[in-house]
């Protein structure tokens, strides 16, 4: 079917360009203008969707076409933007930088969305360069729609103007220009951004709004994305419920990383999610399973072990078979104990075997396959999930427990496995998505109601 809706997506030619700054303050001006926005982030990214949020009042949503088929991109775009005045979508890393041979790049969602894309070039110590820059990604692939550029970090008039006038000549039209301003920089750690539930900056996304609604073309970049044609959508398949349950879903500062849409197709399932603290609250809610999700619990680990009684229930209940899963950070406090960044070891849950370590060189990050290797709460033995890993932390005395996955990097083939299994608790570095593994999904589901019903 076809479906309308104006939209742009904002690239850059590389991280650290300031297109999270950026779009978050677009957000932040175009909601003051009265639109109702929704906004989207290119590829596995938990933390620039908070900021999003925060801009535009709504949950930002992942587009990624390793986490879920090429296919469903389109179709999850169009239900989560639906009813919106304007979809904005931030991209990730480099216009064409992704997965091997280009998975998931900022170019492959653009094309995929047929939406014309705004580049942000970090201008600092550069002239008519950037001119030769942008040239350069226009006619790379023509196919991508790349409409004209946002320059980011001049030092004065001058500096702008003579980039203006090299964009000018090679015909690349300038949708704003922002100044060097340090005052809108957001505060980062080792995975990059603080989250928005550590650093609920409102005042900060406030100043975004303001100084992006004067520094940039705002009516120009709302008549670009009105040029939009319509979009071909394939409607997406039915989800019947499997039967009704309740799942416990860790939300606090440690435990944030989430997916929307993902959680939202486990309540298309039949499950109802209930919102817990491992940090905050002293025992668990009354529910049929558990999903602890990635976040930071290195930074609270001394908080998390002192709440012994938070510690204790989950123990038990892994203990007496409850189905529980566990994605990288939500893993690393089912172990025994995590080690911080100075050398201090926490207990945790105890659910899983060994130490969670943390180091100060990046141990993993890229897609991966997960393969079982047994029958788990996600599905039986053989089944392949498509993933996602990015930590600093490694496992440390886990005495070969079982490993209920072979993990396939897709950069270069390397297998290893990975995880652990004990009764109906499952654990990994693996960050999913249910819209691309409905099948997992269902099973945990499954499991849940059937834990409900013994």
């Amino acid at each position: 079917m076809k479906m309308s809706r104006p939209r742009l997506v904002i690239a850059a030619t590389q991280s650290g360009s300031g297109k999270t700054t950026i779009v978050t303050g677009l957000l932040a001006a175009l909601c003051e203008r009265g639109l109702t926005v929704q906004s989207f982030k290119v590829g596995p990214d938990y933390i620039d969707p908070g900021y999003h949020a925060l801009a535009s009042g709504r949950p930002a949503h992942n587009l990624d076409t390793w986490l879920t088929p090429e296919q469903l991109v389109p179709a999850l775009f169009a239900a989560e933007s639906e009813g919106v005045d304007l979809a904005v979508v931030e991209g990730v890393m480099g216009l064409y930088d992704g997965g091997r041979r280009g998975v998931s790049s900022t170019a492959a969602i653009a094309k995929l969305l047929d939406a014309p894309v705004l580049l942000v070039i970090d201008a600092k110590s550069m002239g008519a360069s950037a001119a030769a820059i942008a040239q350069g990604f226009r006619d790379y692939d023509p196919s991508v729609r790349l409409a004209g550029v946002i320059l980011n970090r001049l030092g004065s008039e001058t500096h702008e103007v003579m980039i203006r006038e090299a964009m000018e000549a090679i015909g690349i039209k300038v949708y704003g220009a922002m100044r060097r301003n340090d005052e809108l920089k957001m505060p980062e750690r080792h995975l990059g951004l603080l989250p928005v539930q550590e650093n609920e900056e409102r005042q900060v996304v406030q100043k975004m709004g303001q100084t992006i609604g004067r520094q940039l073309d705002i009516e120009a970049i709302m008549a670009l994305a009105r040029q939009a044609g319509p979009l071909m959508v394939e409607e997406m398949a039915a989800v019947s419920p499997v039967g009704r349950c309740r799942i416990g879903v860790a939300r606090d500062e440690a435990f944030s990383f989430y997916y929307p849409s993902s959680l939202q197709v486990l309540e298309r399932l039949g499950a109802e999610l209930v919102p817990f603290s491992p940090l905050h609250d002293e025992k668990l809610p009354d529910v049929d399973g558990l999903l602890i999700g990635g976040g930071f619990p290195e930074i609270f680990a001394q908080d998390l072990a002192a709440n012994t009684a938070m510690r204790t229930a989950i123990r038990q209940q892994a203990e007496a078979g409850m189905p529980i899963y566990a994605e990288c950070g939500g893993y690393m406090y089912l172990m025994a104990g995590l080690q911080d960044f100075a050398g201090s070891r926490y207990p945790m849950a105890g659910v899983f075997a060994g130490d969670a370590v943390m180091t100060k060189k990046l141990q993993m990050v890229g897609y991966v396959t997960a393969k079982l290797k047994c029958d788990t709460i996600l599905g039986e033995k053989g089944m392949a999930i498509q993933g996602h890993e990015f930590h600093f932390s490694l496992e440390q005395d886990a005495k070969r427990p079982l490993r209920p996955f072979d993990f396939t990097k897709l950069r270069n083939g390397v297998v290893y496995d990975a995880g652990q299994q004990y009764k109906q608790a499952l654990g990994s570095y693996l960050h999913l998505h249910f819209a691309g593994c409905p099948t997992a999904a269902e099973s945990f589901v499954r499991h849940c109601v059937k834990w409900r019903r013994r």
